[in-house]
């Protein structure tokens, strides 16, 4: 799970010091103010994870990435390449993450369960993105690739913490800079007897994007008719056109859900319906094959026990915006981080502040986090009230209030005490209600002395 966040020069964010990031993290606030960019760093480097180019150092997106964000220039703070941007991530695991001594297998070098990556970028003369310093974090050890001062693609590996890295013996020579923006060129292993494990660092690195996920805020309308080829899809699609995919496949293989103790295991179907339920929305649902040997399917909801069942396309949209959030939340594996951009969209204030709770439930029993970018305050009210009836943790949830000052963000963590109150609740924060009661006030007092006169 990620656990902290920092960045320079990203986007309209001049700095961004130490973000705790907690099981569920909430970024609110006005329009433009930054909260996106940082949901965009984050999809930004899954999509240079993923890359199949190790020359790339940042994958901007392209038309079928996760993010589009052009080029470097397009992304540096201010658009000033001299500049630079650098970030640095924290993460820990569930469990141990143990480093065999390359000397002594039967030893162990290393034990942790927690590490962190620091790297700075800056531009080449042609405008494109390299490494200059990359550093990583691990069981007290420090482990820093950069670039020497002398040159600009000549580099240096050295540790602090009291490991000593031990060169192969014979001539030396330069080591090249960094693969992507995480990575340890091949170069180093081959130059030091004792520096395998670097690669099982960066391994995590990318190992931890794979277990992010998003949801983009414009999801697919919903179809009378689908269609299954039998393909399990990793997640819902950005904008959640592969749920029914993901919820047939999940019934072909008996995926489970362990609701807490003294409680019987659901299937993915029946946690769906049950949360469905319980936010008021339907009575029941089912995804049914229109005919025994066919590949096409129906989703077919009950809106009260004593309705007529019907097609998803003959209900209120809201249950097909919400139903991609829901599924997301309990299909992909435990363990994993989710991005959500306005999981609200197009809901109820009742329903709103109803999704908290399946936030808080997933969180809970699927060990999963969740980051997210709202405009609902029925949804922060009900964290806040969570609090207060102790069902949620305080530590378990870090809120976040984005806002701009000529031109740059600025974040501010809402203070939540033990009662769920927000103690430093920033000035219209979701309007001015006191000013608009304050005008409708004077408003039906003009009228009435009008009337009176």
């Amino acid at each position: 799970m990620l656990t902290e966040l920092s960045a320079k020069n990203f986007k309209s964010w001049a700095d961004i010091d130490q973000m705790r990031l907690a099981p569920i993290t909430g970024l609110f606030g006005t329009n433009s103010s930054g909260k996106s960019s940082i949901l965009q760093l984050l999809l930004m480097l899954r999509q240079t994870a993923e890359s199949t180019d190790r020359a790339l150092t940042l994958d901007f997106g392209g038309e079928r990435s996760l993010v589009q964000l052009g080029s470097f220039q397009d992304v540096v703070y201010k658009h000033d390449l001299d500049s630079g941007l650098s970030f640095e991530l924290s993460w820990d695991f569930d469990e141990e993450l143990e480093i065999d001594d390359p000397e002594d297998p039967d030893k162990v070098l290393f034990r942790d369960d927690q590490m962190s990556l620091r790297c700075e970028i800056v531009a080449r003369k042609d405008g494109l993105p390299r490494p200059s310093v990359v550093t990583y974090e691990f069981a007290d050890q420090v482990f820093t690739m950069q670039q020497k001062r002398d040159s600009a693609s000549k580099f240096k590996l050295e540790s602090e913490g009291g490991f000593t890295l031990k060169r192969t013996q014979g001539r030396a020579w330069e080591l090249p800079s960094p693969t992507k923006c995480y990575g340890f060129p091949d170069q180093v292993f081959s130059y030091y007897q004792n520096a395998g494990f670097l690669a099982d660092l960066q391994l995590e690195f990318e190992q931890l994007f794979t277990r992010l996920f998003y949801l983009g805020p414009l999801r697919d309308f919903p179809k009378r008719v689908y269609s299954w080829s039998g393909a399990e899809p990793a997640d819902m699609g950005q904008r959640g056109e592969r749920v029914i995919d993901a919820l047939l496949a999940a019934r072909g293989r008996g995926k489970c859900i362990n609701p807490g103790k003294h409680k019987r295991k659901r299937t993915l179907d029946e946690q769906i319906a049950f949360w469905l339920k319980e936010l008021g929305l339907i009575h029941s649902f089912s995804v049914k094959r229109i005919s025994r040997n066919s590949n096409l399917y129906e989703v077919r909801v009950r809106k009260q026990a004593t309705s007529s069942e019907v097609l998803i396309t003959d209900v209120g949209f809201g249950v097909s915006q919400i139903l991609p959030v829901i599924v997301l939340c309990y299909y992909v594996p435990e363990g994993s981080t989710i991005i959500l951009e306005q999981p609200e969209i197009h809901l109820h204030p009742l329903v709103q502040s109803g999704l908290a709770d399946v936030f808080i439930d997933a969180i809970k029993v699927r060990g999963i986090q969740i980051l997210l970018e709202s405009h609902s305050e029925h949804l922060l009210r009900r964290l806040q009230r969570r609090i207060a009836e102790e069902k949620l943790d305080r530590d378990s949830i870090a809120l976040y209030f984005c806002d701009t000052d000529h031109g740059h963000s600025q974040l501010s963590e809402l203070d939540v005490d033990m009662f769920g109150n927000i103690t430093n609740w920033p000035t219209d924060f979701f309007g001015d209600e006191f000013g608009e009661m304050k005008a409708m006030t004077e408003a039906a007092m003009h009228r009435k002395m009008e009337e009176a006169g």
